[in-house]
């Protein structure tokens, strides 16, 4: 009896084939590996915004079903998912898509979003100063106008709707009674840097170059700030409560999360990252993408380095919160196969 052959169809053969191709060039000469906080990652030359579309066949199918995937982005990420001009986007943090759904933060009115998945990472904001300054709250920099050496991220000129995480210190540093620009006025410096992890932030921490550092990644540059002096400060009253009310999640750093801590610190939440996609997709499509996800959980990769837990994508947990109900679609399929609680 002849054996039987598995085969994809041409068409299917070509997209797969430039996925694989795709995929592939993250494991070639183009990348090389690093070691951050004691991990060995990869890092790549090879770029990371991502925009792949399924298009379908204009008369081919009636019920055919086009899909289009993005990943990065913020402010005008969202915005292409509400207006249809992508079918799915992967963004980070899980508080872009609460602001996003509720018309607040860079976000003029409220869009039509779901999630229909948050993968886990788990990050927090931090702001810390070193302790020769004496400062002790954010409120105080405002107040006493320090002249700072501060590192944080490059985009360090308005607007920042662009840039999750400038868009959050921005907002922060706001409520607190000061800006960027203010802190250049005092006659301080800003380093931007394209991650939090940098070289040059790392070496300006140890060096004395650098006196306060605002970002997240808190994982890769915590150790270094608090083993040369720095201390964190507490987002706490006022920022806190303004903060929360734009959509921002109110978290406590601990000492078991960041080994040298001395005490507990409030700052916000920056885990998550959700799937997001229009709250009209259609049903059995949302369904889809998450059997998508169940089919290829030993291939997609996770931030916290564990295989992907699907139940842990729609749990609400610390590394992925979710503040958004989840598409009807998605719920249902998580529901049916038990990872609903």
């Amino acid at each position: 009896m002849a054996e039987t052959v598995h085969r994809y169809n041409a068409g299917t053969q070509r997209a797969k084939g430039l996925l694989e191709m795709a995929s592939a060039l993250y494991d070639t000469s183009l990348s090389h590996e690093t070691v951050r906080s004691g991990v060995r990652q990869v890092d790549s030359r090879v770029g990371t915004h991502v925009e792949l579309s399924l298009g379908a066949i204009p008369g081919r199918m009636a019920d055919a079903v086009s899909v289009s995937f993005r990943a990065g982005g913020f402010r005008a990420a969202l915005e292409a998912v509400a207006r249809g001009d992508v079918s799915l986007h992967w963004i980070n943090p899980s508080a872009a898509l609460t602001m996003a759904v509720a018309g607040t933060g860079p976000f003029k009115e409220p869009l039509a979003l779901r999630p229909i998945a948050v993968f886990p990472s788990w990050d927090v904001m931090g702001f810390a100063v070193h302790g020769s300054t004496g400062i002790t709250s954010l409120e105080e920099i405002a107040q006493q106008r320090p002249a700072l050496n501060l590192s944080t991220r490059t985009t360090i000129e308005p607007p920042f709707d662009e840039d999750g995480t400038m868009f959050t210190v921005d907002a922060v540093l706001s409520a607190a009674g000061f800006s960027l620009a203010d802190i250049r006025a005092w006659g301080g410096t800003i380093q931007p840097v394209s991650r939090p992890s940098d070289a040059a932030r790392l070496s300006g921490i140890a060096s004395g170059a650098v006196n306060a550092v605002f970002d997240e990644g808190i994982k890769t540059w915590a150790g270094d700030a608090l083993e040369h002096g720095f201390r964190f400060l507490p987002v706490e009253g006022v920022v806190r409560e303004r903060l929360t009310a734009m959509g921002f999640r109110p978290v406590t750093m601990t000492p078991a999360q960041i080994p040298g801590l001395p005490e507990d610190v409030p700052t916000l939440d920056f885990s998550g990252w959700p799937m997001v996609v229009h709250a009209d997709m259609a049903e059995d499509v949302a369904y889809a993408l998450c059997e998508a996800i169940a089919l290829r959980t030993d291939a997609i990769p996770t931030d916290n380095g564990l295989p992907v837990d699907m139940a842990q994508l729609c749990g609400d947990e610390l590394e992925a919160p979710l503040d958004v109900p989840l598409h009807p679609g998605a719920e249902r399929f998580y529901r049916e196969h038990g990872f609903l609680k």
